[in-house]
């Protein structure tokens, strides 16, 4: 049967399963949350390719998974195309910050980007940033904000830290220069916030502001990637819950799932 691999350093990912699930419902998912090594976005470049690479053929060999979504923004810069050189018949779909659809909504081209620092910091962001900032009818410009710790508090379940957090980085985005505090869109570069989005959109009060992210365009992205394989288009065949695993506590992930997804969800620890 057709499955599908996803995995994130920890529990962000739910968010683009959560939209998977929302496209493919009769699709069997197995997610890994690699929560012994969270947050990626605070560990070294060499750590997250390795990790990558063993998730991946984990995925591989126990699985058999048809396609795979690397559910992380700091994972898709660092090590993608590490990964599609290793398999390359495996369909391999990452998540990159909103920027393309953010310079597309910005009605006067001022966007915030809210990002792990070492998503900011990668050649792969800073080429797609390149890229977007002069391909439209008008420049828009990119205010950067990198949000230290604010994955590790969604994902250890800290609302107080989380708030606080907010609070902080979503101030010091508005006050980064005379034109920040025009800023009309948010790109939410890291698959844990959508999580925290109440929270941002509670510190962002008074501001004229959209956040955005990228889950629904990559669950569609994944749905056209393995429509050849099956009818993953219909919604006709029952549900299907993921298969959740865990290479940390796997009591954090299921309640995060039963949280965020479905109340009957329950995780398994794994050793990778």
């Amino acid at each position: 049967m057709t499955s599908l691999g996803v995995f994130d350093s920890g529990v962000g990912g739910l968010s683009v399963l959560r939209d998977v699930q929302s496209q493919m419902p009769a699709l069997p998912c197995v997610y890994v949350a690699d929560n012994a090594f969270a947050p990626y976005g605070e560990r070294e470049v060499e750590t997250i390719l390795q990790r990558t690479q063993q998730i991946t053929i984990y995925l591989r060999a126990h699985w058999q998974i048809d396609a795979l979504i690397i559910a992380c923004n700091t994972a898709t810069a660092h090590a993608i195309d590490a990964l599609r050189e290793s398999h390359p018949d495996l369909p391999i779909i990452g998540v990159e910050p909103a920027l393309k659809p953010a310079a597309a909504l910005t009605a006067n081209g001022q966007v915030g980007v809210l990002a792990t620092r070492r998503t900011l910091s990668s050649n792969r962001f800073n080429r797609l940033q390149r890229q977007v900032e002069f391909q439209g009818n008008r420049p828009v410009q990119f205010w950067l904000q990198a949000c230290d710790g604010l994955a590790d508090a969604i994902e250890r379940n800290r609302p107080e830290e989380v708030e606080a957090l907010c609070q902080r980085y979503v101030a010091n985005l508005f006050s980064a220069g005379s034109e920040a505090a025009n800023i009309d869109t948010v790109v939410l570069g890291c698959t844990h916030y959508p999580f925290a989005l109440e929270a941002l959109q509670a510190a962002a009060q008074g501001h004229a502001v959209r956040f955005i992210d990228t889950g629904l365009p990559v669950a569609k992205r994944a749905r056209d990637v393995l429509a050849p394989l099956m009818n993953v288009g219909s919604n006709d065949s029952p549900a299907i819950l993921p298969t959740l695993l865990s290479t940390g506590n796997a009591a954090d992930l299921s309640n995060a799932a039963r949280r965020w997804i479905n109340p009957l969800l329950q995780a398994h620890a794994i050793a990778i």
